[in-house]
């Protein structure tokens, strides 16, 4: 498809983007990105330059892609999500240059709100829930549960983030405030949610 011919979203010239991929409105595709035949960007997606997204790849609404990111066929990201700079995806656990292993893509999924730091490695087959941080290199070999905050090699869990990004400390009562939201979390069972009011 030509950038020119849509008026709903924005593509650099130097952009390739493929017939038969989904472009939302408001979204934006940067210096040399390729958006492959299949692939579907929601609306207010922000793709950086020299980014990769295969075919049936999908993003949410307001994604932001940073520069060098490659997301192959078998991720999937929910609304809001962030991608660092030079973070990757793999989609297949052993792969071959002489074995063909097309069509035998795992799965990830990058839930809402999550964001993943730059140089992070995600190997296929893991998701990464709401809201999730994984810290700047960190190489994710397992599911990330919802509000935890990963780093290291493999990605370990060290703590909780608020949806606003902000490390949580909980009390005795397992309550804890995001000083810039005020929004309160809970710890029960192992797992962190938002407190209703």
């Amino acid at each position: 498809m030509n950038p020119s011919e849509s008026s709903s979203w924005f593509a650099h010239e130097t952009a390739v983007i493929d017939e038969g991929c989904s472009i939302g409105a408001g979204s934006k595709v940067w210096h040399f990105s390729h958006i492959m035949t299949g692939a579907t960007l929601g609306e207010g997606c922000n793709i950086g330059q020299n980014v990769v997204i295969s075919p049936e790849v999908v993003l949410g609404r307001n994604c932001k892609v940073q520069n060098n990111v490659s997301l192959y066929t078998g991720v999937t990201c929910g609304d809001d999500v962030f991608l660092g700079p030079s973070c990757v995806f793999t989609n297949v656990t052993n792969p071959r240059s002489a074995v063909v292993r097309r069509g035998q893509y795992a799965k990830t999924h990058v839930g809402e709100g999550a964001s993943i730091g730059a140089n992070a490695t995600i190997v296929c087959g893991h998701d990464i829930g709401a809201f999730a941080f994984v810290g700047a290199g960190a190489v994710v070999t397992k599911n990330i549960p919802p509000f935890a905050l990963v780093v290291g090699n493999p990605a370990r869990h060290i703590g909780w983030m608020s949806t606003f990004g902000h490390r949580l400390e909980f009390d005795g009562s397992g309550r804890a405030t995001c000083p810039e939201s005020g929004q309160t979390y809970l710890f029960e069972n192992g797992a962190v949610h938002l407190e209703t009011p």
